[in-house]
């Protein structure tokens, strides 16, 4: 199976432009990244796609053994890259695919460019060993999936609105509410574990690669200190805090999100 058909891949801006690879957030697709690309499709060769299970990617495509860990989406990554021979990539990742790219990264750097991270988490679990603060204790995180479990749709009404932020525009939320609800229920509640029970802290100093990490106020799913911890251990980034609220800049604010990824570009 192709890329383009597992993956739903799409090209646009400018063909012969350095590639510019976009990969979108848990319960989301490459339509929330509408109000951001055109900003780049002047010089930049845009590349979209869905991770199996989300958009229009090809629901049999998804394997428990390959999907298992955020290294089967990074492979996608790759697979991506090579299949369309991708060079000097600029990735740009919100949420969990900021460390799906700096998985990608540290295994291929010679075929990046750069990695812009919005709204990164290494971890989202506290650690009280070593005083690791990621927002979430253990039982948190335990009880979220199992309600996530019982009652997808549910789960999704009641956190897409939080996860977003904004409330005073809460047609964004209901945005993020439906796109949650389009996407394939078991592989969401799959990929949810994948997410939010990952640790790749010590996949921060391998990264080769400049980095930008974007970190927004008032992000229930990213703080602050998480973002800050990105930057501290990730060699060669740069840490910049945006004025918009909530865990979805690229939908809630995106010129300013545009505007500080083409100043570190």
């Amino acid at each position: 199976m192709s890329t383009t058909q597992r993956n739903a891949v799409t090209f646009s801006g400018a063909e012969s432009g350095r590639p510019m690879l976009f990969a979108h957030g848990y319960g989301c697709d490459q339509n929330m990244w509408r109000f951001v690309t055109p900003a780049f499709a002047d010089t930049y060769r845009i590349v979209l796609f869905d991770h199996v299970g989300n958009g229009k990617s090809d629901l049999s495509a998804y394997r428990d053994d390959r999907y298992s860990s955020l290294d089967g989406y990074a492979e996608d990554i790759l697979e991506i890259i090579h299949e369309h021979d991708l060079r000097d990539v600029v990735f740009v990742g919100h949420s969990v695919s900021s460390m799906i790219g700096l998985l990608a990264a540290n295994r291929e750097p010679e075929r990046f460019a750069g990695v812009v991270m919005i709204g990164p988490s290494p971890r989202y679990i506290n650690d009280d060993t070593d005083g690791y603060h990621g927002g979430f204790g253990r039982s948190d995180i335990e009880e979220m999936l199992e309600s996530l479990d019982s009652n997808y749709l549910g789960w999704s009404s009641a956190m897409a609105p939080v996860i977003m932020g904004n409330p005073d525009r809460p047609e964004l939320g209901e945005e993020l509410t439906n796109s949650f609800c389009r996407t394939d229920p078991e592989i969401a509640k799959k990929f949810a574990r994948v997410t939010f029970l990952s640790d790749n802290r010590t996949d921060l100093p391998r990264s080769r690669v400049p980095s930008l990490i974007l970190q927004c106020s008032d992000d229930v799913i990213a703080p602050t200190v998480v973002g800050e911890y990105v930057h501290k251990h990730t060699p060669d980034s740069t840490f910049l805090s945006l004025n918009a609220t909530g865990h979805c800049p690229n939908l809630s604010a995106p010129q300013e999100t545009v505007d500080a990824i083409k100043s570190w570009l």
